[in-house]
């Protein structure tokens, strides 16, 4: 939560006040007591290089659940130097020869993550409510064309504020989506519970909350 000599600031209720709106806009349940997140001074500042090499270490892990061939994996480790920038569950996933279908279907959906930060380096125009899958073709091929230092030239992060208008948001709507699963099978407003969670996971470990590795990440609601 964020605090100001014990107060809330009025940034971050500016900022709840203003995702409440939209969901009410969406037709999106809320909780109004749900509390706010950090603010610009609160929240981690990631280097551009840090948020573009993660993203590219999704995007590659991502591909390895959707079936990519050992040869090309090792290809690719190399020719991208990410080996030393996965964490440790993903470079057990990368070298794992015969994944199960649950750890390939994981990982597929890292696409989504990687569409976040896609959006945070300002390649994305913008995320719009998490009601459908990203266009994987596209946020593949931001990789495909570009070798790694291109990659982290051709990118500059958006400022902090636009990011934590994001994460409040997604904190919202993954709130949603937890408290009509509970109550039953149907989710509101269309939204997709994947693609909600991997955004929420994106954009927490962008503003550093709880300071937690990617692997560690948590999305409480």
């Amino acid at each position: 939560m964020s605090a100001e000599n014990g107060r809330i600031s009025a940034e971050a209720i500016d900022r709840k006040l203003r995702s409440e709106r939209i969901l009410r806009a969406e037709g999106v349940p809320l909780l109004a007591a749900l509390p706010v997140i950090e603010t610009t001074a609160e929240a981690l500042k990631r280097p551009k290089e840090e948020v573009a090499l993660r993203t590219l270490c999704l995007l590659f892990v991502a591909a390895k659940g959707e079936g990519l061939g050992e040869e090309l994996v090792e290809r690719l480790l190399q020719s991208y130097e990410l080996r030393p920038h996965l964490t440790p569950k993903e470079l057990g996933f990368a070298l794992d020869k015969s994944p199960s279908q649950h750890d390939r279907i994981q990982f597929t959906w890292r696409h989504e993550a990687a569409w976040t930060l896609l959006w945070a380096l300002g390649f994305v125009p913008q995320l719009g409510k998490p009601a459908q899958i990203c266009d994987v073709n596209f946020a593949a091929g931001t990789m495909a064309e570009r070798t790694t230092s291109q990659f982290i030239e051709d990118f500059e992060l958006r400022p902090i504020a636009d990011i934590l208008d994001q994460a409040d948001l997604i904190y919202r709507y993954h709130w949603a989506v937890r408290n009509a699963r509970m109550k039953g099978p149907q989710v509101p407003a269309a939204l997709d519970p994947g693609v909600t969670e991997e955004r929420h996971y994106a954009l927490n470990w962008l503003i550093g909350c709880n300071g937690q590795a990617w692997d560690h990440v948590t999305t409480d609601t």
